[in-house]
């Protein structure tokens, strides 16, 4: 299965799957909008990976094929002053 990979001009490490090189026919137009204007990334075989990089493949796999599209959002920053703080708050409840 070949598919096509864009990159996002809007939002950081954000990654558009779609069946067919430049054929958005199948995104919804608000995601279209909220993309921005796709930056080809790669070509892709699929059948010949084992595993993508923070994909998942069997998801893009079906995604494709159901909807003719998947969106690749990246993964949630971590908020650290949150962590911290509940470090302290362990390590305080520990403590009394």
């Amino acid at each position: 299965m070949l598919c096509a990979v864009y990159k996002s001009p809007k939002k950081a490490n954000t990654y558009l799957f779609i069946k067919t090189r430049d054929d958005f026919s199948d995104v919804p137009d608000g995601l279209k909008t909220t993309f921005g204007t796709p930056i080809l990334v790669t070509l892709l075989n699929l059948a010949t990976k084992d595993k993508l990089g923070f994909a998942d493949l069997v998801k893009v796999k079906e995604n494709l094929i159901s909807g003719g599209y998947y969106l690749q959002l990246p993964p949630p920053q971590e908020n650290l002053l949150t962590q911290h703080k509940e470090m302290l708050n362990k390590q305080q409840e520990r403590s009394e």
